[in-house]
């Protein structure tokens, strides 16, 4: 399970490791832009119930801290939608892998791997 550390809160978000690894590219192409953002997601079983958003800007501290130390091999498609939910008024909400069949992903600014 990896972790992203936002700001001055010492409490990590936690994000199993594959997905924050594509999560990664996407914020980082959007903070490289200057662009601001919001981040959304489920909590994590274990943690509270719920859901939790967070505004990403260039100029809040950001650390992303990983379980494994391979980096795996990135799918375009999971970052084209990340990408393309990123550009919207809701912002990024996380999907996993298995929920890419049928979303629309393709799109002019969609980062590729």
């Amino acid at each position: 399970m990896g972790m992203i550390y936002y700001g001055s809160d010492t409490e990590p978000i936690h994000i199993e490791d594959r997905a924050l690894a594509h999560l990664k590219v996407v914020i980082a192409t959007k903070l490289r832009r200057n662009e601001s953002f919001t981040l959304s997601w489920t909590h994590p079983e274990g943690d509270a119930p719920g859901r939790s958003t967070i505004w990403l800007h260039p100029s809040i501290p950001l650390r992303f801290v990983f379980d494994t130390p391979e980096s795996p091999e990135l799918v375009a498609k999971w970052i084209n939608a990340m990408a393309n939910s990123a550009s919207t008024t809701g912002g990024i909400t996380m999907v996993t892998e298995d929920m890419l069949s049928g979303l629309e992903v393709d799109g002019p600014d969609a980062p590729t791997a």
